[in-house]
């Protein structure tokens, strides 16, 4: 099952995925966002309405960030051997954690914004994990448990601004910098998330290419070590990390400019697709 977040005619909703278009949830149901609708635990009823006459084309919408309104992003930094070996940055035995901020989203469609400050503009692919039930101090073994489903996310990334101190926030949270979507594929269609494929193109060029197998912190250990600092919420988001092939390390560097096109595709989920603007 799919379901993705939406603006329609000025208002924000959020609805179910079919070969049809999209039937709106938020019409239908009491919680006012895919956030609420998560922690409800309403997924089933919402599989029943599969059927239902769609209420809307999926391109005659504008989407939204598949989670607009998270508690928390907690995105993991050098989480594959390759993307370490480019930035010659050692293994750590515990995961790399940083934070963005849920203003910096965007949904599918929308345009990756460039900043004016900066021309070092460089995409990341990565699996993007959205918790369905909430925890603390989550065992490992039981981790797969509390995820609601998957969806592609392109944590893009002001390179510069990254290093202006060993913390990588500030190049990490700029607005409309963190592209999320096009939907989320429930977990039960994924019942590994070790056995999906994830690439990223740039104008159609393949520059991000790798098996989620290759994470060095699994899906479960990463929910396992989040919830362990702090209560993991429904409708939380856990972006897993990008491989090799960032801009920044090749030579020359690839930055993304002003009218690129740029692509997260993952099995078994689909493709994020972005358009990059200058800001104004």
């Amino acid at each position: 099952m799919k379901l993705c977040s939406f603006t329609k005619d000025g208002t924000a909703s959020y609805g179910l995925v079919t070969e049809a278009g999209i039937v709106d949830l938020g019409r239908r149901f009491a919680a006012p966002t895919l956030r609420d609708f998560l922690a409800a635990g309403d997924l089933a009823a919402a599989a029943a309405l599969a059927a239902e006459p769609a209420d809307y084309a999926f391109d005659a919408v504008a989407h939204g960030p598949v989670i607009p309104n998270p508690d928390k992003i907690i995105c993991v930094g050098l989480n594959y051997h390759d993307h370490i070996q480019e930035t010659g940055r050692e293994e750590t035995p515990n995961p790399v954690l940083f934070a963005r901020y849920a203003g910096s989203q965007i949904g599918h469609g929308a345009a990756l914004v460039k900043p004016l400050e900066s021309d070092q503009f460089d995409y990341e692919g990565e699996l993007a994990v959205i918790i369905g039930k909430a925890g603390r101090r989550i065992p490992e073994a039981e981790a797969l448990d509390h995820v609601a489903g998957y969806a592609c996310y392109n944590d893009a990334s002001v390179r510069d601004w990254q290093k202006h101190t060993h913390q990588f926030m500030p190049g990490k949270t700029f607005a409309g910098t963190g592209a999320f979507g096009p939907w989320m594929v429930t977990a039960d269609e994924i019942p590994d998330p070790a056995a999906l494929h994830l690439q990223t193109r740039l104008n159609g060029q393949v520059v991000q290419d790798t098996d989620v197998s290759l994470l060095i912190t699994s899906i479960p250990r990463l929910i396992a070590y989040c919830s362990t600092i702090l209560p993991l919420l429904p409708g939380d988001v856990i972006v897993s990390g990008t491989p090799g092939g960032v801009g920044a390390r090749r030579n020359p560097p690839l930055w993304m400019r002003d009218g690129d096109v740029c692509e997260v595709e993952i099995s078994g989920i689909g493709t994020l697709s972005n358009p990059v603007a200058n800001e104004v």
